[in-house]
């Protein structure tokens, strides 16, 4: 029986890390906000990986920090290790990579939804989403609660019609035994959307009282402390060790003998799994003349012995689980507390999005994370971020907040799978973006934090604190810049100190620390005006010296980058009625709808001949 439950401005289904992200967003801009989740003890659950960031995957976090979401400040305070990964690289790829005590990570999130004003949470499965003309009006509970909204923001992760399958056994469930969510896909189908089926996977968990740490290499976290925000100053945590031991040839041909038990060649499993974090028996398959695969163990709290074995996420039968396990080096006795799976669960193309998330064919219609093809807790709460923050900005009557492929990574992730799609669940790599020297983690704050201010989500604390950084390294870059030092003894015995080459006249500080040996921090010997710079500010400043003629080259390539972007496509075009464009193009440019030339020219099946012949029939329409 149907009830009238109550009226929200935005309602958010699903509180993953998407969810929660699109919750609060929403909320601290004024809006009247309902999140709901079938159980709320599965709020920003870590229902696989118990860490945060990574190449690319860290660099999204900062630039969810910086435009003032949540995430960041979350793991700040719930890490219990935290490593700084490709520090012998080059800028572009550094990241910070930090393990979570997973349950506090949850609690902590969960805490600050209950805490947020305009925010409601509540328990319950969202059956329904109701439209009137095209247009989101409420959604419907399983109880019959009916709520009126406005926008709703679509964030299901696994849950969306999932089933769990371990070697020949499979049920019905979300993630970590949660009930998942059974009758929303059909009324996604019934509104149009193409539903496919994905895959993850998860390893076994095992008992930290089981396994012998002494044979294997400890993976202690950083000396000194870094964090994932720019508003944490110090936390002070006990750093837990990770460690890494190896798979053998006893493990893989404990595999091979089963693999006709694995339901991923079975046929079992149904949806296509993530290339770039396969299963152990996808990789003894792929890779048969590897001899070993790297495998670690990581603790997945404070207060648990339960271990995470990374690298071994499976779905074969358990008892093939248990043998693999003990194969390996240090866990010849090792006790499986939870058993690996993998889970097949319904996402959207996410060609049927536009580039803020919202649906081409039903307004007010948001979708966020998983359900969009991707993969990962990073991917999902900046999806979750940018469609609460459009969300908001569609119901205040103004234009959505679309990043671009220059100014963050968010831009990338979002641009690729609305432009490309994605046949397989996406993963954020540094690969994908093009200009990756400019999207570093150290300038996320510098990018993307004046965007979040002029939004209304970036606090007055932060903005005064990105206003003083960005005036510090600027004055700092211009004093350097002036100040010259002349060619003496005791500058030459400075640089012969570090290995470089004397000078035999004046050179300023600016192009000293051009020289790849020289680190800004070692001019305090020769410089007695330098001034107090933060270490962020430090290596920030460091690093636009070091490679401004990169940097050059690639701010050029943005601007061309961008000239294309800024030529507009009118919404209502019929490509049919354009004149040499080959059929393909017709067709991806009709189902996709780029905004601009930019967008056209990523299209899959859309040739530069193509482009060519849009250009011209643009500035056609221009002109008449």
């Amino acid at each position: 029986m149907e009830y009238y439950a109550g009226e929200y401005d935005v309602i958010v289904i699903g509180a993953g890390h998407a969810g929660s992200e699109a919750a609060l967003a929403c909320a601290r801009l004024g809006m009247k906000t309902l999140v709901t989740a079938i159980n709320l003890d599965s709020i920003a659950a870590m229902a696989c990986n118990p860490s945060l960031g990574g190449p690319a995957k860290g660099n999204l976090i900062r630039e969810i920090d910086a435009l003032g979401g949540e995430m960041g400040v979350n793991i700040d305070h719930t890490m219990i290790q935290i490593r700084t990964l490709n520090t012998k690289k080059g800028p572009a790829v550094r990241a910070f990579r930090a393990q979570a005590d997973k349950k506090k990570y949850s609690d902590r999130m969960k805490e600050v939804l209950e805490n947020q004003e305009n925010l409601y949470i509540k328990q319950t499965e969202i059956v329904e989403i109701l439209t009137e003309n095209n247009k989101v009006t409420g959604v419907i509970t399983n109880l019959g609660a009916r709520y009126d909204c406005k926008a709703v923001i679509v964030a299901t992760g696994v849950y969306l019609n999932g089933k769990v399958v371990i070697g020949e056994v499979s049920y019905e469930s979300g993630p970590n035994g949660l009930f998942p969510a059974k009758k929303l896909s059909q009324c996604l189908k019934n509104l149009g959307f193409e539903l496919r089926r994905f895959k993850t996977g998860t390893p076994a968990r095992i008992d930290a009282k089981s396994v012998d740490f002494s044979k294997m290499i400890e993976q202690p976290g950083d000396e000194k402390m870094k964090y994932f925000s720019f508003m944490t100053d110090n936390i002070e945590i006990r750093q837990n060790s990770c460690y890494l031991t190896y798979t053998n040839e006893i493990t893989h041909k404990i595999i091979r003998d089963n693999i006709d038990r694995s339901p991923l060649y079975t046929g079992g499993v149904e949806g296509v799994g993530p290339r770039y974090c396969p299963s152990i028996e996808t990789k003894i398959v792929n890779f048969p003349e590897r001899e070993s695969h790297q495998i670690f163990i990581e603790p997945e709290g404070l207060n648990t012995k339960e271990m995470y074995v990374q690298g071994m996420s499976s779905s074969l039968p358990e008892d093939v689980q248990i043998d693999m396990l003990r194969s390996v080096k240090g866990l010849e006795n090792c006790e499986m507390m939870r058993t690996g799976y993998a889970i097949d669960y319904d996402c959207i193309n996410p060609k049927d999005l536009k580039l803020s998330l919202e649906a081409k064919h039903i307004d007010g219609l948001f979708f966020a994370g998983q359900i969009n093809g991707s993969s990962g807790y990073e991917e999902a709460a900046a999806q979750g971020l940018i469609a609460g923050i459009n969300a908001v900005l569609k119901l205040k009557g103004k234009e959505p907040l679309i990043l671009d492929r220059s100014e963050a990574y968010i831009g990338v992730l979002i641009d690729d799978l609305v432009t490309k799609g994605t046949e397989e669940p996406y993963r954020m790599m540094t690969s994908r973006a093009e200009y990756r020297l400019i999207l570093r983690q150290d300038n996320a704050d510098l990018r993307l934090t004046q965007i979040g201010y002029d939004i209304g989500l970036v606090t007055e604390e932060r903005y005064k604190r990105f206003i003083q950084k960005k005036q510090n390294i600027e004055k700092e870059i211009e004093r350097l810049k002036k100040k010259t030092i002349g060619a003496n003894e005791k500058v030459n015995e400075f640089l012969r100190k570090y290995k470089s080459a004397d000078i035999k006249s004046g050179i300023s500080l600016y192009d000293l620390i051009k020289r790849p040996e020289i680190k800004y921090r070692f001019l305090v010997e020769i410089d007695d005006e330098m001034p107090e710079l933060t270490e962020e500010e430090a290596e920030e400043l460091e690093i636009q010296i070091k490679y401004e003629g990169y940097i050059k080259k690639q701010l050029a390539q943005v601007e061309q980058f961008k000239k294309l972007e800024g030529k507009r496509i009118p919404e209502n075009i019929d490509y049919k009625n354009i004149r040499g464009l080959s059929s393909e193009a017709i067709q991806k440019l009709s189902e996709i709808r780029p905004v601009n030339i930019g967008q056209a020219s990523r299209i899959s099946g859309v040739s530069p001949a193509d482009i060519s012949v849009l250009m011209v029939y643009l500035e056609q329409l221009k002109r008449r």
